[in-house]
């Protein structure tokens, strides 16, 4: 099975989706089966939001070491909003 093409990554839409399934875990209405499906979800946002994180780290990191500036590269651009 082929992967969906790389679409924008929603962070703040996926903390959020995030927190909703922490709270859905610590409820304890769950059956086992549905408890590992959100838990595996949970880990999947997870690791999109630390990599997310990550991305702006280095650009941060880049534009200080840089006085403040990037040379412009629309590819970068293309996805961000």
């Amino acid at each position: 099975m082929a992967e969906a093409p790389a679409e924008p990554f929603p962070f703040e839409a996926a903390l959020a989706q995030l927190e909703a399934l922490v709270a859905r875990l610590e409820g304890g209405e769950l059956s086992l089966e549905d408890s590992l499906t959100t838990f595996e979800e949970g880990i999947r946002l997870t690791r999109q939001c630390q990599q997310a994180l990550r991305s702006a780290e280095q650009k941060v990191a880049l534009l200080m070491e840089k006085g403040g500036t990037v040379p412009f590269d629309p590819e970068d651009d293309a996805g961000e909003s």
